[in-house]
């Protein structure tokens, strides 16, 4: 049967399920907080996990990642109070299996970790994956290793994929990586950047013409759908297509047959891979993009992760593009100070992979002949950006209000003033640390737990929730 971890800190919950699972079959562990969890969860390999979202000594999102990666990759099943369905959905965002909420009988909790191990046992049945082909892909987070699984599942389908996700994340990057572990690897990969095409020019562009049909046809041309015949066409920045394009690229899709300008119709065999730094589903209300093309088109979705949320890849990705580009430049291998990666982790990188890249030729550049880099060497707007020897909340972000002397009415506690103080400190810190933990943390200089303990007291999240 299945080993079965319990990570809440109510006793009679951690009785109530142990009872259940036991008379299951199964082996059930239980912890009541989230160290104590962490512990178990690494010194077992577990199935299921049933994770409580409100424990004592932090919140369960918290440690949702770690097991997520321990030995067994087990499911974890989310438990929730009321009112908490926003810990769930934020929980669903990182890979849980499902959610049940406080009270529950036993069919409501047996259900779901029923159907878990089915999911677990149809998985250990099905063939080994290959190791996947990730040329050019730097890093090793869990925020990048979550978006190669995707690449992974979407290479052994025919279907249509959108990639998404902000400028400089490595959209080309992953279409390609789509492309060369696909049955299709063998065939032509065309990149279109969509937003250099014309509307006047698209249709000859995508479709082809035949000799004659206009002036200055001279010859025969394929369209890019056509040289993509047997490979994958990936369209860069999608939302850039006027809608009449978008229209006839529906019908090619649809039929899988293509008209050249002044030619007859021809089957084609292709696979579309798209990619946008846009909201499609914004400009499907907006009237400026077709909602049955994006149905068409997203039959799977991988969304990439911005840098800031890849802290951790941030020195793995500068090391070898330090080394590509010195041996690109003739320059040779160059060394890197402490206090050099220390400002790069600091940025906050709104450019992503392509902006930090930018930046490292830049220092190279100015480095010269100079065997290591230092700070000295970025460009000063990035070194400006760690002064102090760390990263400091601007003075402009934080506005206290007015003074005790300017408020009117009757004089606030200390309790109350402190903590209205507060709560607008962290509101600053949740603009500023953009969704990372780690840079939330660093900047108000607590730990994690109390971290996730201030920010429920004060009804505040990290992360964006619809």
């Amino acid at each position: 049967m299945a080993n079965i971890l319990i990570i809440d800190d109510d006793p009679k919950i951690g009785l109530f399920l142990s009872d259940i699972l036991d008379g299951q079959g199964h082996t059930a562990g239980v912890a009541s907080s989230v160290d104590e969890g962490r512990k178990l969860a690494l010194s077992t390999p577990w199935d299921v996990i049933l994770l409580d979202l409100d424990l004592p000594d932090g919140n369960g999102l918290a440690l949702l990642p770690e097991l997520l990666k321990t030995a067994g990759r087990p499911e974890v099943i989310i438990i929730t109070g009321t009112g908490d369905i926003r810990g769930a959905k934020i929980a669903f965002k990182y890979g849980a299996w499902d959610y049940i909420q406080k009270p529950f009988t036993i069919d409501e909790v047996s259900l779901p970790i029923l159907r878990a191990l089915e999911y677990r046992k149809e998985k250990k049945a099905a063939k080994e994956p290959v190791s996947l082909n990730r040329s050019g892909i730097v890093g090793n987070s869990y925020a990048i290793q979550c978006s190669l699984d995707e690449v992974a599942k979407a290479s052994v389908t025919t279907a249509s994929v959108l990639i998404t996700g902000e400028t400089g994340t490595g959209k080309e990057l992953f279409a390609r990586a789509i492309h060369n572990n696909s049955k299709r690897a063998a065939g032509s990969f065309v990149a279109v950047d969509c937003g250099a095409i014309t509307e006047s020019l698209a249709e000859a562009s995508f479709f082809g013409f035949e000799k004659g049909t206009f002036t200055g046809a001279e010859t025969r041309r394929d369209g890019l759908i056509r040289q993509a015949e047997g490979g994958t066409l990936f369209l860069d920045e999608i939302g850039d297509l006027a809608i009449s394009i978008q229209k006839a690229l529906l019908r090619v899709l649809q039929e899988k047959k293509v008209r050249p300008i002044g030619g007859t119709e021809r089957a084609v065999d292709f696979r579309l891979v798209a990619a946008t730094n846009r909201d499609l589903g914004q400009l499907v209300k907006e009237n400026r993009f077709r909602e049955d093309l994006l149905y068409r088109i997203r039959a799977i979705e991988i969304k990439l992760p911005p840098l800031r949320l890849r802290e951790k890849d941030i020195q793995e990705i500068a090391v070898h593009k330090i080394h590509q580009l010195g041996k690109n430049y003739g320059t040779g291998v160059k060394g890197v100070s402490l206090e050099f990666m220390k400002i790069l982790s600091t940025c906050e990188w709104p450019g992503n992979v392509r902006e930090l890249i930018n930046v490292l030729e830049a220092a190279l550049a100015s480095a010269g002949t100079d065997p290591t880099l230092h700070p000295k060497h970025l460009p000063p707007e990035y070194r400006a950006l760690f002064l102090d020897n760390g990263p400091q909340l601007p003075t402009t972000a934080f506005d206290p209000g007015p003074g005790l002397d300017d408020c009117s009415g009757d004089l606030p506690t200390l309790t109350d003033f402190r903590a209205d103080l507060e709560r607008q400190y962290f509101e600053v810190l949740v603009r500023r640390a953009q969704g990372s933990r780690e840079k939330a943390c660093s900047l108000a200089g607590i730990s994690q737990a109390r971290l996730y303990d201030l920010l429920k007291k004060y009804q505040l999240s990290l992360f964006k929730t619809s």
